[in-house]
């Protein structure tokens, strides 16, 4: 439950202090959701519990959100509900006298009547609800597959242009990495307790990687910056998605709410309200429509290709559609022996070879995603739900070159 997430710690660790060697991430019990905030590493390296986030930044350092750069020059403000909203004269509500309950239910009744009156005229589309004769052979279903070339490559055409930049967390002068992994590892519970889509969590790293292609941050708004993103992909995506004050929750109260939205507005700004990208998953369903795998192929592709977002490098220098090739080549050949079949070849213009760098890149990290100290994924994929594919152990070596 929330609030079981909530009485939870957060999920920081001190990168500054403690040497690479001696970083030991893994806590006795799981932290499920909970504020990006203190740090005791120092207790944690001695084998007392501690969570996951609260030893990812050192809390001697409170640090704001980096101003922008002069050239951007981006001016944050939240409108104050009043000048949106403007109340109704109330001599207007008043001009009529109400109905009496005689004359509304005549009222009623009429519309009823004429309800009934316009539904049993003769229309276009009680014409074709009508039954046909049982001698004339029902029309058939429309094909399904109509659009796909064309959707695919729209796709393809827009994953260049809405693309984060290779190489950028190498230009971020107080962030790491290792504290972008911590945090989609987090934005991966969070999708879990609130039963988000996965195309949620794919839209909200591309939101991420975006931004900081483009904006340095500071490491303790880090989080704030996740935040946003995965508050802009669940607006997009989903149906019902979570409301503002339940992302400040979840975070334990670090931030506050206009901190939030002033964020989200930023976001805004930075991606230049650019917020339909292609994903990985978006490709990976598609290759799944295309030549259809038993569920634990598709559950292992999912799992393998939601690796990757773990990784800033090597992953960003592959395109989207290349990395859900891999994820397709790797499960199936994990489960099947078969690597990528000769429909999707003609369907994508992908070869095996032009595959395979990402596809061994792919490899790696699910050779050591069991000895990672982020485990969220691997915890989500053991469920019933996903057949328990993150317990299907990697195969040693792969027949490409």
């Amino acid at each position: 439950s929330v609030a079981a997430g909530r009485a939870l710690s957060g999920l920081r660790e001190n990168f500054m202090e403690v040497p690479r060697s001696q970083w030991d991430l893994r806590p006795k019990q799981r932290a499920v959701l909970g504020s990006l905030s203190e740090n005791d590493q120092h207790s944690r390296s001695f084998g007392q519990n501690g969570s996951l986030w609260d030893n990812a930044f050192p809390s001697s350092q409170k640090m704001a959100f980096p101003t922008c750069p002069s050239t951007s020059n981006f001016e944050i403000y939240v409108e104050e509900p009043d000048a949106i909203v403007q109340s109704v004269p109330s001599t207007r509500l008043s001009e009529e006298p109400p109905l009496q309950y005689e004359e509304s239910s005549m009222l009623e009744h009429r519309e009823f009547c004429l309800f009934l009156d316009l539904s049993s005229a003769g229309s276009c589309q009680d014409a074709s609800m009508q039954s046909q004769p049982e001698d004339e052979e029902p029309l058939p279903p429309p094909d399904s597959l109509e659009y796909v070339k064309d959707i695919y490559c729209h796709l393809r055409e827009s994953e260049v242009k809405c693309r984060p930049k290779p190489g950028y967390m190498k230009k971020q002068p107080d962030i790491t990495n290792s504290m972008r992994v911590i945090l989609v590892d987090w934005l991966v519970e969070v999708g879990e307790e609130y039963k988000l889509c996965l195309e949620t969590l794919y839209l909200t790293v591309n939101y991420l990687d975006r931004f900081l292609s483009c904006m340095s941050v500071l490491r303790e708004k880090l989080q704030l910056v996740g935040t946003a993103a995965a508050l802009l992909a669940s607006k997009y995506e989903e149906i019902y998605p979570p409301e503002t004050d339940e992302f400040i929750y979840i975070t334990d109260e670090a931030y506050t709410k206009k901190q939030l939205l002033r964020m989200e507005h930023l976001f805004l700004r930075v991606l230049g309200f650019d917020m339909t990208v292609p994903t990985t998953y978006q490709f990976l369903r598609q290759f799944l429509t295309i030549e259809a795998v038993c569920s634990r192929t598709e559950n292992l592709a999912l799992y393998v290709s939601e690796l990757s977002l773990l990784d800033v490098d090597p992953f960003l220098k592959h395109l989207p559609s290349k990395v859900a090739a891999a994820a397709y080549c790797l499960a199936n050949y994990t489960l099947n022996g078969r690597l990528w079949p000769e429909s999707l070849c003609a369907f994508t213009g992908y070869s095996v070879h032009e595959i395979a760098p990402c596809l061994q890149d792919l490899h790696k990290v699910y050779l050591g995603a069991a000895d990672r100290p982020q485990q969220a994924m691997r915890v989500k994929y053991k469920s019933s739900k996903y057949c328990g594919v993150s317990l299907i152990s990697p195969p040693d070596s792969l027949p490409v070159h």
